[in-house]
């Protein structure tokens, strides 16, 4: 099981062939569920064109949604003590990474970087 980061999801909705072509091995070929929180929502809510709003609704409508409890808002802050002044880590970005972490899921995303506080191993690609 999957956590789909806010960029996966854009280039998604853009119609970025290869990422569609992932989403659809992950999804069709191999049966693995993928899910978003509500960080990724609102992010991708920041941005949206009015044009696009009907087609990204459906879309994020699609994917389950992890919550965000109090132990993920724990976990995300020891996240930021511990990253955001030696890797400008966002609370966004750590609040993704305990998610994944308390839900034992990994995270799919092109950004690997603002997620130090992951292993190798917590990335599908």
């Amino acid at each position: 099981m999957i956590i789909v980061d806010s960029d996966i999801l854009i280039w998604i909705l853009r119609g970025h062939v290869d990422i569609k072509e992932k989403m659809t091995q992950l999804v069709i070929l191999n049966n693995i569920q993928l899910f978003i929180t509500p960080i990724q929502i609102s992010e991708i809510y920041c941005g949206i064109r009015e044009k696009e709003r009907t087609n990204t609704t459906l879309f994020l409508d699609s994917f389950p949604c992890i919550n965000i409890d109090y132990y993920t808002g724990k976990l995300a802050g020891e996240y930021m003590r511990q990253y955001k002044k030696s890797h400008n880590v966002t609370l966004s970005d750590s609040l993704i990474a305990a998610c994944c972490i308390q839900n034992n899921l990994k995270l799919w995303t092109l950004n690997k970087k603002h997620y130090p506080m992951l292993q190798k191993d917590d990335f599908i690609f």
